[in-house]
């Protein structure tokens, strides 16, 4: 059997380990719209998080395994359809993620210096896409909305100093902009209070280890706390250590502002500030605004308030809960998905295992039960064929490594574990140019 698996994030690759494991095996080609493989472990992880990268190691040994062939450069939609997948392929699993954002939906929201948070996280961490954003961080205030691990990871990058800075794969020019950026003070502003937090406890943690920021917690917001789990009893222990802290006076500070919600952002040509609304929690946790507002002059918002899936033409989506709706990870036999696109936006990068061990369960069961039945013709030289009539650039795992040679070498000169090629010209390239080597 022969399957595309669309996308090459955590839940494309336990996807491929698992097809790749089967008895028998079945031949995997991951599909990948970047040059690059590893979707949010690459694009997405805080640079500052090289432990949680280290999950790539094992991806590595997935695509060295027999069967395995990644299909970079081309895109679903653009390149090959769903038509094609369904034609050339036994089966095809998307594991596309969730590429765009959720919007807050207020007046404002639409002024240059408002953002979504995933646009500077693409920024910092290179990808080709976001390397044109101008992100004018001449500003003294910048409010990020949200109470999750993204919000926390944005606020902690804007805060860190050159010293923590330098030994990431940060690009330059993020790290010449946040050094030189005359922030001081960012804003964490959540709809509910610390005991419904998103956060994970590690990643809150940090925020009270930053050697150029202090942190900065109402007291008054912890009162009546009732956390509910493990994760938020821990949380909430965190914020009251922090809320006992004095300030040192560091350059920056990081202000959490709970039970706040954003009704508009502010300003003529720019964002110049932001109005919240209090809010109260009702007996489910909801929730609820009062009568009481304020104004916030600030430069920058960020908004984290989600992830949110993509429509893939010819793929049927249910545009409420922005995923291929499914069960278990069977769309219909021969068409499965796993990861955001399959459940939605949760989860840590582990999550993604379990899930795509499940969707390639059903298709494996599918097989057995007869209601997928392999082709007799399909082929790798019939998809390379198709790629070339459509002159189709397509790059290979071997130039994948190309690219990952080039940006390691590079990373060892300056103490860093790569400098990424962020533009799509550089980054194929590279694969072109070692590839033909190899």
């Amino acid at each position: 059997m022969r399957v595309a698996v669309v996308g090459s994030g955590p839940a494309g690759f336990y996807a491929a380990g698992a097809l790749l494991s089967a008895d028998p095996p079945v031949e995997v080609d991951m599909i990948e719209r970047l040059p690059t493989p590893w979707g949010l472990v690459r694009l997405g992880v805080a640079p500052d998080h090289p432990k949680l990268k280290t999950v790539s190691r094992a991806f590595e040994r997935i695509a060295d395994q027999p069967g395995f062939r990644f299909l970079g450069n081309v895109e679903i939609g653009r390149d090959l359809h769903h038509a094609d997948l369904v034609r050339l392929y036994d089966a095809v699993i998307y594991a596309v993620g969730a590429q765009t954002d959720r919007r807050l939906g207020i007046p404002g929201e639409d002024l240059p210096g408002s953002w979504a948070a995933t646009e500077l996280v693409a920024w910092y961490n290179g990808h080709p896409d976001y390397q044109q954003l101008e992100f004018d961080l001449d500003v003294e205030r910048v409010v990020v909305i949200g109470n999750g691990n993204v919000a926390l990871d944005v606020a902690r990058m804007l805060a860190l100093t050159h010293e923590e800075l330098a030994p990431t794969d940060t690009t330059d020019a993020a790290i010449a902009a946040i050094e030189s950026s005359p922030i001081r003070e960012i804003v964490v502003v959540g709809r509910r209070g610390p005991a419904q937090a998103a956060f994970t406890t590690p990643e809150l943690q940090e925020m009270g280890e930053l050697a150029g920021a202090d942190v900065v917690v109402d007291p008054a917001d912890l009162e009546g706390a009732e956390p509910q789990g493990t994760n938020a009893e821990r949380n909430v222990a965190v914020l009251r250590e922090l809320a006992a802290r004095e300030p040192d006076g560091k350059p920056r500070r990081v202000v959490f502002r709970f039970f706040h919600s954003p009704v508009a952002i502010l300003g003529e040509e720019r964002v110049e500030g932001i109005e919240l609304v209090r809010n109260e929690l009702d007996a489910n946790d909801r929730a609820v605004p009062t009568e009481e507002r304020e104004t916030l002059p600030c430069g920058l918002v960020f908004r984290s308030v989600g992830y949110r899936g993509v429509e893939l033409p010819g793929v049927v989506f249910d545009a409420g809960s922005g995923t291929i709706p499914n069960e278990g990870g069977r769309v219909e036999p021969g068409v499965y998905c796993a990861g955001w696109i399959k459940r939605g936006p949760t989860g840590v990068i582990g999550t993604n295992k379990k899930d795509a061990t499940e969707t390639v369960e059903l298709l494996l069961e599918d097989v057995a039960a007869g209601r997928l039945v392999p082709k007799q013709d399909t082929s790798a030289a019939a998809v390379d064929a198709l790629l070339d009539e459509r002159g189709i650039r397509f790059v290979e795992y071997a130039g994948w490594t190309a690219i990952d040679e080039v940006e390691r070498t590079a990373g060892e000169k300056s103490g860093r574990p790569r400098v990424k090629l962020c533009s799509w010209d550089e980054l194929l390239a590279a694969a072109e140019r070692l590839a033909s080597r190899s």
